[in-house]
């Protein structure tokens, strides 16, 4: 039934979905890996990532920012899609039992509702991959013609 998969009908939708999502995710990413190098700084975020528990805050700053910014970029042109959305996903996964799951669902309180989504989107990703409209495309197609 098209009403219920319209994409079934029309594959490319499949690709414009994966896109769309994509570029909204990489674009969430990359401002909150930003914010945490240029308005909070390292040093900042490293702080208060200690302050809320967060293990090994000196290295999870940097992991978490890295991974927003460079993951971010690459979800964006959808270069390394599923490594990028894995990482992201562990990130994420960790902030909401970390931080966000004791504060309840919304995010005015501190809950888990933003990162929640930005966890599905990114698992979405990772089990689909970037899509037609992608860089990965670019190099799946110029790998296989390789191995003719």
């Amino acid at each position: 039934m098209t009403l219920l998969n319209p994409s079934a009908r029309t594959p490319v939708l499949r690709d414009v979905a994966l896109l769309v999502a994509r570029v909204a995710l990489g674009v969430i990413l990359i401002a909150h890996g930003w914010q945490k190098f240029s308005e909070w700084t390292i040093a900042g975020t490293q702080e208060s990532f200690a302050g809320m528990g967060i293990p090994l805050p000196q290295v999870s700053a940097v992991f978490v920012a890295g991974a927003e910014l460079v993951g971010g970029a690459a979800l964006v042109i959808g270069l390394l899609t599923p490594i990028a959305a894995l990482v992201n996903l562990i990130a994420q996964v960790g902030a909401i039992v970390l931080v966000h799951a004791s504060a309840g669902v919304f995010v005015d309180d501190g809950g888990f509702e933003l990162v929640l989504a930005i966890a599905a989107g990114l698992f979405v990703l990772l089990l689909a991959g970037g899509g037609r409209f992608s860089v990965d495309r670019l190099f799946s197609r110029s790998v296989a013609s390789r191995g003719k």
